[in-house]
């Protein structure tokens, strides 16, 4: 069984940064893809972004050229980067993973999540 364990949030003013880490155990990280996702309150659960196993990347739309999602498979770890915050990406951020090879974007097609944790941007 794979446990996703989320570290790096917090409370920070807009246009700032944050760096999410995710860290996975077990021996198998290197076969999972893993995703990021958000959930702001009253809201449902919205893609972020992807890595392939073999560290191959997609973002959604909102959060291009801001967030970068980045793996390191010794370190069974994968990290998102958030510059440039705007108020709107407050959410509890979530990190996924499933056995495969592909880009997954869709939260039904995770088997494992993490608890999560809370990013706050103020204006």
């Amino acid at each position: 069984q794979v446990q996703l364990v989320e570290s790096g949030g917090g409370l920070v003013q807009a246009e700032g940064s944050l760096r999410l880490s995710c860290v996975a155990s077990g021996r198998t990280f290197s076969t999972l893809s893993m995703g990021w996702f958000r959930q702001a309150p009253g809201k449902e659960r919205e893609f972020v972004a992807t890595v392939t196993r073999s560290g191959g990347t997609q973002h959604a739309d909102s959060v291009k050229g801001r967030f970068t999602i980045s793996r390191d498979n010794a370190k069974n770890t994968v990290w998102l980067q958030m510059n440039s915050l705007r108020p709107e990406d407050t959410a509890v951020y979530y990190c996924a993973g499933k056995s495969s090879p592909w880009y997954i974007t869709r939260a039904d097609d995770y088997d494992h999540w993490g608890q999560g944790t809370q990013v706050t941007v103020s204006s």
